[in-house]
């Protein structure tokens, strides 16, 4: 039996409402994820009121977004591998660790992005 797909507007409905269900229960459950928006919740704003250029702007902005994007990425990851079976297994921890460090990737990438900026608004 094959299942009908939706189209149109009821498929762009219902993706948004699924991406919705999926953030909502990551910010509940997980603290990484809620840590990295409360953190955008203030740096975000703070980027769009600081003295630089758009291009800046929108590094500092994207550099933030890119954390939670890779935050979730790596909680589906875990979600996927926990669902496969908790006992350990090499490869199991391969993802997660793989996962872990590219959440460890895109923080880094955002502080040399936030400092490398704000050593420029310092003159230094």
């Amino acid at each position: 039996m094959e299942l009908k797909k939706r189209t149109g507007i009821s498929r762009i409905f219902y993706a948004g409402l699924y991406s919705y269900r999926g953030l909502r229960h990551n910010i509940i459950h997980e603290a990484a994820i809620r840590q990295e928006v409360i953190a955008a919740l203030f740096m975000i704003p703070f980027a769009c009121w600081l003295d630089v250029s758009t291009s800046e702007r929108l590094l500092m902005i994207c550099s933030v977004l890119l954390v939670i994007i890779v935050e979730l990425l790596n909680t589906a990851v875990e979600a996927a591998i926990d669902r496969i079976g908790l006992e350990f297994h090499e490869l199991s921890g391969l993802a997660k660790d793989t996962g872990s460090a590219a959440v460890f990737i895109s923080l880094l990438l955002c502080t040399i992005v936030w400092v490398t900026i704000g050593w420029s608004l310092l003159g230094i």
